[in-house]
């Protein structure tokens, strides 16, 4: 029993891999991906391709039968419930069915409504053996995500800091290029990439003017650009309206701006004010309303503050730089606590030597512990 076990694990690692591949494409649906084993060789194997496309159990499938392998009879590892509704494809499940294998090994559960353990149960009713849970907690690293969206009816947001050891982001006079070296700004940039939308603030567009692209990541799938910007202030020549996707969320309105930057594919989204500026866990609502999963924050500190103290913030992504500058801009502007009590508390998850730089990664574990239980 145990080397059947471990012989599961080492085969769902593999498809998780695999599912890591197509990281940058499938959103807004789940990176998923599926392997066809028998007596202990790969027969076939697949990965979900871009939304529209097909889902990784029919990749698998479709490569088995071109090189007429008999799939009856094998074991199935995917790394997400098989789907068992029509949306813009066929119900996976029904063509694993009709393939016949002995046995289904899922990573996670499916937290969509219209699967949410159906997929499975239809396996089971069909005569399949189904095993679910191995590498979930893996799995859903890929997809954190299309999870929340599903759940919670918000994206799962990370905030990216670059800071030196004494916790600056910029000098007191703003300058901030560049705290860290080249390694960990492109490492950024695939952070970047994985999302489906990268959020900066009005005052970093009018200071930096930022371009906030994918340029170290080759993708098909550009982020979507959000500008959090109450009073609509925001200048329209900015670097940042190149053509590609983006959207402002303002309180003000303003028709004939907002037609002008229509014609830069521009979306103006006008929020109502919460304390008088941008409601933000209005805007993450409404971002979920919209099929984005993952937000990406690059942000100075009222916006990434304002973030934080809404509680809109789910992972630290903190680069850090080896210097000391003393007086200078803090990762954040808060209001002041009165206690310790009161901090929001991250569990620290990942450490890894960009040289001359460290990224630390921090995970609000009470966010994660509620997307573990819904799978």
């Amino acid at each position: 029993m145990a080397d059947v076990r471990a012989g599961d694990e080492a085969w769902m690692r593999q498809a998780l891999s695999l599912a890591e591949s197509v990281m940058y494409i499938t959103a807004p649906n789940p990176r998923v991906a599926c392997l066809i084993v028998r007596d202990g060789h790969l027969l076939a194997s697949g990965a979900t391709q871009k939304a529209g496309g097909p889902h990784a159990e029919i990749m698998a499938l479709r490569q088995a039968a071109e090189r007429s392998c008999d799939v009856a009879g094998s074991t199935i590892y995917v790394t997400l419930e098989p789907c068992s509704h029509y949306g813009r494809t066929p119900p996976c499940v029904d063509a694993l069915i009709a393939a016949r294998p002995a046995r289904v090994v899922i990573a996670m559960g499916d937290p969509n409504p219209l699967v949410a353990g159906q997929g499975s149960a239809k396996l089971r009713a069909a005569g399949i053996a189904v095993d679910m849970g191995l590498c979930a907690e893996e799995a859903l690293a890929l997809n954190p995500g299309f999870v929340a969206r599903m759940t919670r009816k918000t994206p799962w947001v990370w905030l990216k800091l670059a800071a030196t050891l004494d916790g600056r982001i910029a000098l007191l006079n703003g300058q901030s290029q560049w705290i860290t070296g080249p390694a960990a700004r492109a490492d950024g940039h695939h952070w970047r990439a994985r999302s489906c939308a990268v959020l900066t603030g009005s005052g970093t567009v009018r200071c930096d003017d930022p371009q906030m692209n994918v340029r170290h990541v080759q993708t098909d799938r550009p982020p979507i650009k959000i500008i959090v910007d109450t009073g609509f202030q925001v200048d329209e020549t900015a670097r940042i309206f190149d053509g590609t996707k983006a959207w402002i969320f303002t309180c003000r309105h303003d028709v004939e701006k907002t037609r002008r930057l229509a014609d830069k594919n521009v979306q103006v989204v006008q929020l109502p004010p919460d304390g008088g500026r941008v409601d933000l866990r209005c805007m993450m609502r409404w971002l979920a309303e919209h099929d984005i999963n993952e937000v990406h924050v690059e942000a100075g500190a009222k916006l990434s503050g304002a973030l934080f103290q809404a509680h809109c913030v789910d992972e630290l992504l903190v680069y850090m730089a080896p210097m000391l500058v003393g007086q200078g801009i803090g990762m954040l502007q808060m209001e002041p606590l009165q206690s310790l009590a009161q901090a929001q508390r991250y569990e620290f998850i990942e450490t890894r030597a960009l040289a001359p730089d460290l990224r630390l990664r921090a995970r609000n574990m009470e966010s994660w512990q509620a997307l573990l239980r819904s799978i």
